[in-house]
């Protein structure tokens, strides 16, 4: 999916545009035992409670894609015959009111997700009826290409509120209010089947994560049958390792700047085309930019195979979670320097009589804990 579809489909989530008219789940306490389940009417909520659950919902359709919104393949045979995909199609084709269906689901979410204290586990199915868009991305709402049926699920921590100092307008004083369990936004969920082009896709689901750190291993294995991708973090962390690992001395600022600025050039160029397909590089790509600095072929030929082992013979992968293209920042124990990253020409490396310096050339505007200082000429 692209950005342009999950935001079609995030327009769904308001109370003028979704045919969401129910919202079922369950309660986990913290021993991963579900201690209640609901299936409750969006119609009787109220307007701002059916506002609020929409919300919830389309937080799992939030965030970056390809760091918090990550593809999940089936494979064919899955599709074919799987066990995990075949029960994502019950729930999807039962329009959630396949109670086994909805039992074994809830069992197997309970039972894999690691998340601290209570959470709720909501589902929600929707059908879209898809308006056709001409060419030139002019939609016809009386004109549909077919109606995309599916489900979205959000899992939600539940916080204990502290008890605190309010104003209860009825009795017109201040007042202790009580503690009580209020509903956080999601910490994972997911959208089954995939939004395609624009339509059904069976062999793909979309997962979210809050957390671009944790991989939710056991929840994607048991939800989708299959193994969870590497995540955003480490995907960074690794090919961090990587550089450092495979270049040796030759890892120096001006070759791992050089990698920082390309990345960052291309993703600019891919948002300044309004490309709608996601960008990616492989590692191949990344070692001719690592050839173009005048690394070794032999270090060179090291960092694409460590890159193949850790992600996948030519796997592609997205810039955004190989370098951050909004900081420079070199550290050392003592000290942090954040450059704008395209400024990055400011900064130079040199041995000075033996010892090492990074150099960071400023002419104005230069300050000390918020005091300007000048930089004397010492000649």
């Amino acid at each position: 999916m692209n950005e342009k579809e999950i935001s079609e489909l995030r327009r769904r989530f308001r109370a003028d545009k979704s045919n969401i008219a129910r919202v079922c789940g369950c309660c986990v306490n913290e021993k991963r035992e579900i201690i209640s389940r609901f299936d409750q009417s969006l119609a009787l909520m109220g307007q701002e409670d059916a506002g609020r659950v929409q919300g919830l919902l389309r937080k799992s359709l939030s965030g970056t894609l390809d760091r918090n919104l990550v593809d999940i393949p089936f494979e064919t045979s899955q599709v074919a015959g799987g066990e995990e995909h075949g029960l994502l199609m019950t729930l999807r084709s039962s329009q959630l009111r396949d109670e086994q269906a909805l039992d074994t689901f809830f069992q197997r979410a309970a039972q894999s997700l690691e998340l601290e204290g209570n959470y709720l586990i909501l589902l929600a199915f929707d059908a879209y009826d898809v308006p056709y868009r001409s060419r030139d991305g002019l939609k016809q709402e009386d004109a549909s290409e077919e109606v995309f049926s599916y489900i979205v699920c959000s899992v939600c921590p539940v916080k204990l509120t502290r008890e605190t100092l309010g104003f209860s307008a009825d009795e017109n004083r201040l007042c202790t209010l009580a503690a009580d369990w209020a509903v956080a936004a999601p910490e994972t969920g997911f959208l089954f089947p995939a939004f395609d082009g624009r339509s059904t896709n069976l062999y793909n689901a979309l997962l979210y994560t809050k957390d671009t750190a944790r991989s939710q291993e056991g929840f994607v294995k048991a939800v989708f049958g299959t193994p969870a991708p590497m995540p955003a973090q480490e995907q960074m962390e690794t090919f961090h390792t990587i550089l450092a690992d495979t270049l040796s001395d030759a890892c120096s600022y001006e070759v791992v700047h050089a990698v920082h600025d390309q990345l960052r050039g291309l993703m600019e160029e891919h948002k300044a085309a309004h490309v709608e397909e996601p960008l990616t590089v492989t590692g191949q790509s990344v070692g001719q930019v690592l050839s173009a600095c005048g690394v070794e072929p032999q270090q060179v030929e090291a960092f694409e195979r460590q890159c193949d082992a850790a992600y996948g013979t030519g796997a592609d992968l997205s810039p955004r979670n190989l370098v951050d293209p909004k900081q420079l920042e070199l550290r050392t124990p003592d000290v942090t320097i954040r450059v704008s990253p395209d400024r990055g020409d400011l900064v130079e490396t040199r041995i000075i009589n033996g010892a090492r310096y990074i150099l960071i050339r400023a002419e104005e505007g230069v300050e000390v804990n918020g005091v300007q200082v000048r930089i004397r000429d010492e000649q």
